[in-house]
C-alpha cells in the first residue's frame, strides 16, 4: 500500500512522502489563493480551493486565513461558516454538518503522532476523522481533536479542547473539554 492508501485507510503512514508532500503543497497554493483574494471575491471561495475540498454545500463562507493540510478530505455541509484564523489538518476525513458556525481560530486536528518519539520523528501518524453534526456552534480558539465526532445541536465553548465525543444538544468548555450547565 502507498503512504496515500495507508493514511486513507486510518493506518500507520509516513507523512514525510513524496506523493502526500505534493498534495500538501496543492492545499497550500490553493488556500494561498483563497487568502490573497478580494474580500468581496472571496464570498464564491477560491475556486482552487473550492476544486480541491472534497464536498461542498450551498452558502459556505471561509473568511480569510483559512488553512488546511489536504482539502480533499474535508466535506462541508450547507451554511457552512468558518471565521477568520481556523485551520482543519486534514489528513483524515471531516465531516461538518449543516448550519455550522466556527468562530475564530478554531482549529480541527486528524493526524495522531505516533506515541514512540523515534517512530514519531520518522513521521509515523495515522489519520482519525472528525465528524460535526448539523447546527454546532463551535467558540473562538477551541481545538478539536483527532478522532471526535460533535452532535446535533451542541455548543463547544470559546478555548475548549475537544478530546471526546460531544453529546448532541451539549455545551462543552475547559480543556478537557467537560459539559457545563
Amino acid at each position: 500500500m502507498s503512504e496515500l492508501q495507508k493514511m486513507q485507510a486510518g493506518d500507520w503512514y509516513c507523512c514525510l512522502d513524496e506523493t502526500l508532500e505534493a498534495l500538501r503543497q496543492t492545499a497550500r497554493r490553493a488556500v494561498h489563493q483563497h487568502n490573497t483574494m478580494p474580500p468581496d471575491a472571496r464570498a464564491a471561495m477560491g475556486p482552487d480551493l473550492a476544486g480541491l475540498l472534497g464536498a461542498i454545500g450551498r452558502n459556505v463562507f471561509l473568511e480569510a486565513p483559512f488553512h488546511c493540510s489536504y482539502g480533499i478530505n474535508i466535506h462541508l455541509g450547507n451554511r457552512v461558516y468558518f471565521n477568520a484564523g481556523c485551520a482543519v489538518l486534514d489528513s483524515g476525513p471531516v465531516t461538518i454538518g449543516d448550519d455550522v458556525m466556527m468562530g475564530p481560530g478554531v482549529q480541527i486536528y486528524c493526524a495522531e503522532h505516533h506515541k514512540d518519539p523515534g517512530l514519531r520523528a520518522q513521521g509515523l501518524e495515522r489519520a482519525r476523522s472528525v465528524a460535526i453534526a448539523p447546527e454546532v456552534w463551535i467558540g473562538g480558539g477551541a481545538l478539536v481533536m483527532p478522532g471526535v465526532s460533535i452532535g446535533i445541536g451542541a455548543i463547544v465553548g470559546a478555548g475548549a479542547v475537544v478530546t471526546r465525543d460531544v453529546a448532541p444538544g451539549a455545551t462543552v468548555a475547559g480543556s478537557p473539554a467537560r459539559p457545563i450547565g
